[in-house]
């Protein structure tokens, strides 16, 4: 039986789409790629010729157009994601944002309710809700393994990876902030969906810009996103900590882009009063445990699945079916709302209750 393909276009071609929207949706049995944009059309066009798509585009207004379309992914800088997924959502087309969905928690509500208004599919690029541990540890926790699960601590700290510094990721202006919005995204949404959501009733946190504060004195091995722009501007944070309450015990979190410690730490740990778990960022996990005065250190195996093409399948499978599906923004908002109140609690030094 013939099932007629989702076509689709993906807007942005920096790394993010190269490396994984544009190939995952190239794979799949279901998806067909017409157009793929970029203001920078030299990579539109080798996007074009690598991927066998018919149309590279400098400019995504033809999309908008085009009744063909079924789908797209935003996959551009994060001050445009909320203006671009409104804009195409009203035009009918279904949409995969990525990460974060806005730079402010007002703006991922709009893109909801336009969503919501005119009956399409948004989802959001919290690939971690995809990846075999998370779903694992997620099952466990629901089974009340670990039993009453009163902290969870994560960790996402490099020694020297501030992104192109001087460019978009580390102007506020187009990011909408630093490492807490590039990468704490990532672990605070995991982890509200692992506790299906909690309640929070306050957050307290501290951002620094410290490292990159001065561009031409900061000092890197590699930097990915770059290289440096001189001329450019930095004022964001390149470290953040804090502390979240809610009705499923407390989180703490430190994150750095950069930090004057020469290891990488990036993971998070589950604290419950039968069992632990330690999750390394990325790969497998420990559960640490306890049984007839002995203590045990578990390593489950497991096969783990492209995190990848499985978001890009279950965003294919919501359009087609109009299910919302885990990584619809009904269930995405609270990590921002939560981002956005650490800020907060950063410029006027006290506690935000939520």
């Amino acid at each position: 039986m013939y099932l007629k393909k989702t076509k689709v276009a993906v807007i942005g071609c920096g790394t993010i789409a190269r490396k994984q929207h544009i190939p995952n949706y190239a794979k799949h049995p279901l998806a067909e790629i017409k157009y793929v944009v970029d203001s920078r059309i030299e990579l539109a066009e080798e996007m074009a010729g690598t991927f066998n798509v018919p149309f590279a585009l400098a400019d995504y207004k033809a999309v908008l157009k085009d009744d063909e379309v079924d789908a797209v992914s935003i996959c551009t800088p994060n001050d445009t994601h909320a203006p671009l997924s409104i804009e195409f959502l009203k035009a009918g087309k279904h949409v995969l944002c990525e990460k974060p969905a806005a730079t402010h928690a007002a703006l991922a509500a709009e893109m909801k309710r336009t969503a919501d208004e005119f009956g399409r599919i948004l989802n959001i690029g919290v690939v971690n809700r995809f990846h075999t541990a998370v779903n694992k540890i997620k099952q466990m926790v629901e089974r009340g393994e670990l039993g009453e699960i009163y902290h969870v601590n994560c960790s996402f700290r490099a020694h020297r990876s501030i992104p192109g510094l001087g460019g978009p990721f580390t102007t506020k202006s187009k990011s909408g902030g630093g490492v807490l919005i590039d990468w704490g995204v990532h672990f605070l949404d995991l982890i509200f969906y692992i506790l299906n959501q909690p309640k929070v009733s306050t957050v307290s946190g501290q951002t620094y810009g410290k490292l990159g504060k001065r561009i031409e004195d900061y000092t890197y091995i590699n930097m990915w996103a770059g290289p440096p722009n001189l001329a450019g501007t930095c004022d964001v944070e390149d470290f953040v900590t804090g502390l979240i309450r809610t009705s499923r015990g407390t989180i703490s979190l430190n994150g750095a882009w950069a930090q004057n410690i020469g290891e990488d730490a990036m993971f998070v740990e589950f604290l419950g009063d039968k069992a632990g778990i330690k999750w390394q960022y990325g790969g497998n996990f420990k559960m640490y445990t306890s049984a007839d005065g002995m203590l045990y250190e578990i390593v489950p195996a497991f096969q783990i699945q492209d995190m990848f093409y499985e978001e890009i399948d279950d965003f294919i499978q919501s359009t087609r079916n109009g299910t919302k599906s885990r990584a619809n923004i009904d269930y995405t908002l609270l990590a921002t709302e939560v981002i956005e109140a650490i800020y907060r609690s950063s410029e006027f030094h006290s506690e935000i209750r939520m």
